[in-house]
């Protein structure tokens, strides 16, 4: 019977913990913020931001030194083209580069004096791009405009001087060789569906951690010597107050990752190949490994404040770590020992290969494993972080305890010399 006691007991403590720890959650509007409202809002707006998938109508300034019908016929097939937008006409790259300077425009399209001449004796003439480095998707729009513009009039001319019989020998000598253009993961082609899988479940960590640190600085401001555990008869076993704390985080996250992972993306109809059973079994571990590293978090870092600036610091290197913006096989060693610290790491490897490259759970073992292996290490550390914390409210609190029985015997030996006189 003592058995049953004590595991009913320790099951009552822990839900004790759990309604504890949510009604804190609801009650501090920071901890609020961090676990509803930004993962409800910060989505939206990021796929809002994206949703256009690629940039169109790029403005462009033309120098035209050539003055000539083929150089014309150049300018307004890259204005027809979806992507450029004509700008102007400078007199000169002067003025062209002062415009760029301005940020008036993103690109200078050249075309020089000897255009029209020098095709017209087979010679082979070139047109100068000269684009704005600082963002490459215009420099995208404006580059490979310029590409697909200079091939297609390089095919005209070049049927036009071998004056094929048939339409089909035109179709050969325009292109001998023809290839087929066929994009698979991101069919559009778009930074939508290329980085918000990875932002998403980013978020998940993220304000995970935030949401988890900012709650134990409550707890702390709230005590008058800083101690996470408070003194209480329900908070007395380690695996009682990691489960309660963690069934809290992971109840209100469970509905979080859902709304991320399963909604957002059908929202703004971006990719999602992956079935919610492959789902459901990837973010198990992922919500848990991040749980448990959000609660070791909380009690390194001692004040609310702190949390915020480290988390929003690691953010942005996070993201560069996880191998999606940047190729994994350019990173570092050492950045890549440092990114397998984060559930993030493998979370967001996991998910992007299933939700947008269709891969199966048994394609992504690797990271799964991973994750459970970072669910169960953290969950371990965390525990022995809890030890300690417990152990030391217990020693303010028998400190505290004794400073009373001094304050008391001070007292009585105040009023005994009194009562004496």
């Amino acid at each position: 019977m003592s058995i049953f006691h004590s595991i009913r007991e320790a099951i009552s403590d822990a839900c004790y913990i759990w309604a504890q720890e949510m009604k804190q959650v609801f009650r501090d509007e920071g901890v609020l913020i961090f676990f509803v409202i930004v993962p409800l809002v910060y989505p939206l707006l990021y796929s809002w931001i994206y949703n256009n998938e690629n940039v169109h109508e790029v403005p462009v300034v033309v120098v035209d030194d050539s003055h000539s019908a083929l150089s014309r016929q150049f300018v307004r097939m890259c204005d027809a083209s979806p992507d450029i937008k004509v700008l102007c006409h400078a007199a000169d790259l002067d003025e062209a580069k002062s415009l760029v300077s301005r940020q008036l425009a993103k690109g200078v399209y050249y075309i020089p004096s000897d255009f029209d001449v020098s095709l017209s004796r087979m010679q082979q003439t070139t047109v100068s791009v000269y684009c704005d480095m600082s963002l490459m998707l215009a420099y995208k729009a404006i580059y490979q405009t310029a590409v697909a513009i200079t091939q297609q009039m390089g095919a005209e001319i070049q049927v036009k001087l071998s004056q094929p019989y048939t339409k089909r020998e035109a179709q050969i000598t325009a292109r001998p060789l023809d290839f087929d253009d066929v994009p698979i993961f991101n069919p559009t082609g778009g930074y939508g569906n290329f980085i918000l899988p990875a932002v998403l479940i980013l978020i998940l960590q993220q304000t995970l951690v935030l949401g988890i640190g900012l709650s134990a600085g409550t707890a702390r401001e709230k005590d008058r010597y800083h101690q996470l555990i408070p003194i209480d008869r329900h908070y007395q076993g380690v695996l009682r107050i990691v489960g309660g704390k963690a069934l809290c985080y992971f109840m209100i996250y469970a509905v979080m990752g859902a709304y991320l992972t399963m909604v957002v993306p059908r929202i703004f109809s971006f990719i999602t190949l992956v079935s919610w059973q492959d789902l459901l079994t990837l973010m198990l571990p992922y919500l848990l490994a991040c749980i448990f590293f959000g609660m070791i978090v909380s009690c390194v870092v001692r004040y609310r404040e702190n949390v915020m600036l480290l988390i929003v610091f690691v953010s942005v290197p996070l993201l560069f770590l996880t191998g999606v913006s940047w190729p994994q096989s350019a990173i570092p060693r050492f950045w890549q020992s440092i990114s397998w610290l984060f559930p993030s790491t493998f979370g967001v490897r996991a998910f992007v290969r299933m939700n947008t490259m269709g891969a199966t759970l048994s394609d992504v073992m690797l990271e799964y494993r991973v994750l459970w292996l970072q669910a169960l290490s953290y969950f371990f550390v965390c525990c022995i972080v809890y030890r300690h914390q417990i152990i030391l409210s217990r020693r303010h609190a028998l400190d505290r305890l004794e400073r009373i029985g001094r304050k008391l015997q001070v007292v009585g030996q105040i009023r005994r010399r009194k009562a004496a006189r």
